[in-house]
């Protein structure tokens, strides 16, 4: 939830910013149209790449974890349990315990034992790349689609003023439920994604105008 929340926010402020920016520049209708459609695709697939690749890199670190312990355990699996055991000791556990839990985890999955204590590796941590690059690219896209969707609507002397209302209103919403899905106060990073949201619009705003008044 987190991170579709994210990734519309990024969407949102930098497909409203570039449409704000080319509308306050005095362009026409269909000119913002394209500007804006080709913000979408544009962050969409970088999104989409910039993912994939970031956590591909995470998952070649974690085969490469997971082979180097799994030679490990093979050539001194009596060590691996006492390790494993001492994490369990400063866990909290009683030595004998920690021994025993140590025994009888490995007994049952030695490796996926140490992955998930000792490396943190989990099947629902663990790296999927393509998974990552394609919700990066929807939730993006979702979130460019709404101020793409407003100066579609909006008349052409009124779509500055239109889209940056109705994306500083979208901005309040997911800063919400953003706040809400990690258990935080709603208030405080509301305003704080509004503000910075604001700050972006009105800067490329600004340059839109002034390249509009030099041209």
């Amino acid at each position: 939830m987190r991170a579709a929340v994210l990734g519309a926010n990024d969407g949102i402020v930098s497909t409203a910013s570039l449409i704000v920016g080319v509308a306050a520049a005095g362009s026409s209708k269909s000119a913002v149209l394209i500007a804006g459609g080709a913000g979408l695709v544009a962050g969409a697939l970088s999104m989409a790449a910039g993912e994939y690749v970031s956590v591909s890199s995470q998952a070649d670190t974690e085969k490469a974890d997971l082979a180097r312990e799994t030679a490990e355990l093979e050539a001194s699996p009596e060590a691996e349990r006492a390790e494993l055991a001492g994490i369990y000791v400063d866990r909290g556990l009683t030595p004998e315990l920690a021994a025993e839990v140590a025994e009888q985890l490995m007994r049952h999955d030695a490796l996926g034992a140490h992955a998930r204590d000792e490396l943190g590796i989990s099947e629902v941590t663990t790296a999927r790349p393509v998974q990552a690059a394609f919700t990066s690219a929807v939730t993006f896209a979702t979130g460019a689609a709404a101020p793409l969707a407003v100066v579609a609507l909006a008349p052409t002397g009124v779509a500055v003023w239109a889209v940056s209302a109705a994306s500083l209103a979208f901005l309040a919403i997911l800063g919400a439920l953003g706040a809400e899905a990690g258990g935080a106060g709603v208030l405080k990073p509301t305003l704080r994604v509004v503000f910075w949201g604001a700050a972006a619009l009105a800067v490329t705003a600004g340059i839109g105008r002034m390249f509009g008044i030099a041209a």
